[in-house]
């Protein structure tokens, strides 16, 4: 990324005005620090972790002062397994993760943002348009899936800017967006077995009805029809006609069902 104006808005995004000097930002792939350095001069304090051996000691080289004042820690490590929980620390301090995804680990890296959704306040992340057009979807459009539903029962979800190919050296072959994840307190849904199996299961027969799809996730198929009516559901929609809430019903009851039942 090339871009200042773009790097400084995502850091903007990152630490707003009113967070300045207070908000720990953990960075997901640092590279040589272009937005590090940004971040550094917002935040009370960054981990920036990178897994490439050969740009780690660039990076510290780089940022050599912000280490000494202690405002900035780098690790070298992996974004898929590395620890999250401790530099975002447990105080109240806004807390934020953020980074360029690479696009054949952005579903895993997302997943993990929805899986520290209680310890952030947002995340902020550069990924591909298209990615960015599935999170923000409404129900009812091609590109609303399991990925939007998953995501957005632990985030509101908006798009900060679209970034374009002439942003960065070389260009890519992608044009890409920034999007900005905002942590709900509380979520609009756990992700429990049961909401999990109903949004897999509605998505992976998404020309099917309901009532075909959902076939065997409650204990009978008169169980499944007391369930809907409770939620408020029609077995005889599709799974990408209902927003988040509806799944959030439907697998509630369900389990609702199921310990009545024991």
């Amino acid at each position: 990324l090339v871009a200042e104006h773009v790097t400084r808005a995502i850091a903007t995004a990152c630490v707003p005005d009113a967070e300045v000097n207070r908000a720990r930002v953990v960075e997901l792939g640092a590279g040589v620090g272009a937005l590090t350095a940004l971040l550094v001069e917002r935040a009370a304090h960054v981990v920036a972790i990178e897994r490439d051996r050969e740009l780690v000691p660039v990076l510290r080289a780089a940022l050599a002062d912000a280490i000494a004042s202690g405002r900035l820690d780098v690790v070298e490590g992996d974004a898929q397994t590395a620890d999250f929980e401790t530099p975002l620390g447990a105080d109240d301090a806004p807390r934020v993760l953020c980074g360029n995804l690479p696009y054949q680990i952005t579903g895993r890296l997302l997943q993990r943002a929805v899986e520290h959704a209680k310890q952030l306040d947002r995340a902020i992340f550069m990924v591909q348009a298209e990615v960015c057009d599935r999170l923000v979807a409404s129900p009812g459009t091609k590109e609303y899936g399991g990925l939007t539903i998953f995501v957005r029962a632990a985030f509101d979800v908006d798009r900060v800017m679209n970034v374009s190919r002439g942003c960065f050296h070389p260009p890519p072959d992608v044009t890409s967006a920034v999007v900005r994840l905002t942590a709900l307190r509380p979520p609009r849904a756990e992700e429990t077995p049961t909401f999990r199996a109903l949004v897999r299961r509605a998505f992976e027969a998404r020309r099917k009805t309901l009532r075909n799809a959902w076939s065997g996730i409650a204990a009978s198929s008169e169980a499944l029809a007391r369930a809907a009516q409770t939620a408020g559901v029609s077995l005889d929609l599709r799974g990408e006609t209902l927003d988040v809430d509806a799944y959030a019903r439907m697998a509630a009851t369900i389990d609702a069902q199921r310990s009545e039942a024991t």
